[in-house]
């Protein structure tokens, strides 16, 4: 019998050693570290950065387009060594306890990648701080099998950070560099000034390139309809290039990263024989290129 009992003691005594082994590592900060910064506040992009100590960094961004979709990034410092899932949850601050916790979704975790969520996520997470609550991850820990991982987003210091990041994210141009990128413009006959809807597409491309530094290279090619001299139609396919590239210029593009050709009649898209034809042949072609 007391043989039975000291097994059966030493049995409870290494189930407790190994509870106590199976260890919950937490991260999050505490109501003294927790800083919320708004960074890239231009017409282009906006970050809500939140620092989670001694693990890494929670993104909330939006980016220049027509629906400035928000994401989330979960940017650690030791990234995934497998494949795997990670629950979130909101989950209420020490102050009120007695609330429920609330599953809200699930984040992939894939290998050597940091963690993402998309738009409908990313706002559930962001309400549920302006609610005073703490977005919540839990995994398994890939470097110890024994353990369990919980990030927490500290709703401390929240509110004034996420007023100015929605104000920077209504600033937002609403569209992107791909809607730039390569433009096809018209111009007004025998004449170097665009066409009321090209002046305004070349407004839009300005705008971007104000706010964008990582410009690499600009190419202006410019094309007349077949009325007129050939040499005529060469001197204004280049006048109008040349244009464009001095308005460029003033949007902030260095000389030296924007080339220009001028064809002339070359190169026709159309025939020339009706006015829509011409017109769509009285065009100038911008392709922007980024770093």
């Amino acid at each position: 019998m007391k043989l039975h009992v000291l097994i059966l003691s030493v049995g409870c005594l290494l189930a407790i050693a190994s509870d106590a082994q199976a260890a919950m590592r937490q991260y999050s900060a505490n109501a003294d570290t927790s800083h919320w910064t708004l960074d890239k506040t231009t017409r282009l992009s906006c970050e809500l950065n939140h620092e989670v100590p001694y693990y890494g960094d929670a993104i909330f961004s939006s980016t220049a387009s027509k629906n400035k979709d928000l994401t989330f990034n979960l940017d650690m410092v030791v990234r995934p060594e497998s494949y795997d899932f990670a629950g979130l949850q909101s989950v209420p601050p020490a102050w009120r306890a007695g609330n429920p916790v609330r599953d809200i979704s699930k984040m992939q975790l894939l290998k050597k990648f940091d963690g993402e969520l998309d738009n409908s996520i990313a706002w559930e997470m962001l309400t549920e701080l302006e609610k005073g609550n703490y977005p919540t991850f839990y995994y398994k820990d890939w470097q110890n099998s024994s353990d369990q991982i919980s990030v927490a987003l500290s709703s401390v210091n929240f509110r004034d950070m996420y007023w100015a990041f929605l104000q920077c994210r209504d600033n937002l141009l609403p569209y992107s560099f791909e809607d730039i990128a390569f433009t096809v413009m018209n111009y007004k006959k025998n004449s170097s000034m665009l066409t009321k809807s090209s002046r305004k597409r070349l407004e839009m491309i300005g705008e971007y390139l104000k706010n964008d530094e990582n410009i690499e290279s600009i190419y202006i090619s410019a094309y007349s309809d077949s009325y007129g001299g050939r040499n005529t139609n060469m001197v204004l396919s280049r006048k109008r290039a040349d244009t464009i590239k001095r308005y460029m210029e003033e949007m902030g593009v260095p000389s030296e990263k924007v080339r220009t050709d001028g064809f002339g009649e070359k190169r026709h898209v159309e025939p020339n024989d009706n006015a829509l034809g011409r017109r769509k042949n009285r065009r100038v072609i911008i392709q922007i290129a980024k770093s």
